[in-house]
Parts: structure tokens; sequence; C-alpha cells
């Protein structure tokens, strides 16, 4: 994912929490949506920004054709490197890139595609006039965003229970950041801004969020995102504690065995 400075909010044990925990219980879903949209466009050039651990990617190299060009990119290198390493159902191209300033010639692609990233770019309208220079006439960019977090059931738990053990100063990174760009109006205004003309298309898209005991989503969010970085900055030594606190608050609202909450995104596309 791209953020203002990528390498220190992705970087430890973050990339591999991130993959072992949140991507099967929130990103997962989401990517065989993507790509299967972007499959039926039948691209012969696809690029992705913010591709993070690649789970998009995966899902792209085993739905386009071999001969169809998959250009992965992020600017956090320990995210793309835990990517590699994991690898792909065929060769694809892994680059580390900043989104606000692609390396590739105008016209040079046929989809863009973004999943769960748009809300990290720190000028969300300069980031998508890029997209829009590097498209084909008639190519799309396409991409997802969280919903608010309210609607969001094991983000909004743990975000409550860190309400309660931070009051003066709770950290808000979910809230903020990963759930802090859901308004359509402002989505289409900065698209709008960003060079796009063609009216943009936005679909809700609610799904179910699974996992084996309230413990794996507090790890996933306590300790696989940036979350982690203001728990730490706030109590160095507790996140162990906070990350329990944490799952009891979810076992409290879903139970203590297998349990399962609400996820929604919105899914945006707009054509050159």
């Amino acid at each position: 994912m791209t953020t203002p400075d990528g390498d220190s909010l992705f970087a430890g044990a973050i990339p591999q929490l991130y993959e072992r925990y949140l991507v099967p219980l929130i990103f997962a879903p989401y990517a065989v949506d993507l790509a299967s949209r972007v499959a039926r466009r039948q691209p012969s050039r696809v690029l992705e920004i913010a591709a993070g651990t690649g789970v998009v990617t995966r899902q792209l190299a085993n739905v386009l054709a071999p001969e169809v060009a998959i250009i992965a990119t992020d600017l956090n290198q320990p995210m793309l490197d835990h990517a590699a390493a994991l690898g792909t159902a065929r060769p694809v191209e892994w680059r580390q890139v900043d989104a606000m300033r692609l390396p590739y010639p105008d016209a040079s692609f046929d989809v863009v595609a973004c999943q769960f990233g748009v809300m990290f770019f720190p000028d969300k309208p300069a980031a998508f006039a890029e997209a829009r220079r590097v498209l084909r006439p008639g190519g799309v960019f396409i991409f997802n965003v969280w919903d608010r977090i309210d609607q969001n059931e094991f983000a909004d738990t743990v975000g409550q229970a860190l309400q309660s053990l931070f009051p003066g100063d709770p950290p808000r990174f979910m809230a903020r950041v990963p759930h802090g760009y859901h308004d359509a109006s402002a989505i289409a205004g900065d698209l709008e801004d960003g060079g796009f003309t063609r009216t943009a298309q936005f679909i809700t898209l609610p799904r179910r969020s699974r996992a084996d005991s309230p413990h794996i989503p507090a790890l996933a969010l306590c300790q696989g995102t940036p979350l982690r970085n203001e728990i730490e900055a706030r109590a160095p030594s507790r996140l162990a504690e906070v990350t329990d606190i944490a799952a009891a608050a979810l076992a409290r609202r879903f139970g203590q065995g297998a349990v399962e909450g609400k996820i929604q995104a919105h899914l945006i596309s707009v054509e050159l």
C-alpha cells in the first residue's frame, strides 16, 4: 500500500502478519471480485498499484491469459518482497513504484487496478491523474475502498476497545485511513480533479468475514496493520496485552469460538 512513509508503516513483522491473518480475513473475497472484473475487460496489459503482499496479483495471474502483461507495484519494498516470495501461478513483474509518480509512458495500460490502496495516497487527485495518464483510450481505472468503520464489524469492535483503553488519545488508524475514504461524492470529485471526465460507477459489496477464534481478527488488526505502530507509540511494551483486550471485546460481541462479522466495501470503476 502506498503511504507517505510506506516503508516505516508496513515494515518489520507487519507484512508476514498481514498476509497470514488479514488477507484471508478481509482481503481475499474482494481480490477474487476485483480480478474477475479485470478479466472481463480482456486486457493485454495491466498495472496494479498498491499491490501489498500480492493478494490481487495472485488472482490476476490465475484468471488472465499467460500473454497478458501484469505489472504489480507498491511503494513499500518489504510488502513487495513478501509478495514475490509467495510467488504467482505465472510470471509477473514486481516493481517498487510511487503511485504519485508512475514511471510509465502515457497510454500504456488497458487497466489500472488498485485494491484498498487509494485511501493511503497523500494527494488522491494527483494519483488519479497518474492512473488516467497511463491508461489507453477505452481503458478503465478500477479500485475498491472500505465503507465506514461501523459497517465493518471486527474493525469497529477493535476500535471501540482501544478507545476505552486510551480514552485521551485513542489509536484511530483504522477509522482515519482504511475506513476514512468512503464518501462517493468525495471520491467522484477527486476523480474529476484527476482528469477523468466520464461518470464513475459505484457498487457497494457487503461480505461476511470469518475466523476460527476472536484472537485472529484481534491479531490481524492490532499487529498486522499500521495500527500496531500507533499502539506501540502509546504503550511500547503492551502490544500483546492490548491484542488480548481487543480479542476479549470481539469474544463478547461474537462469541468465544469461530466468529463471523460483516465487512463492506465500495467498488469504483471509471473509463477513459
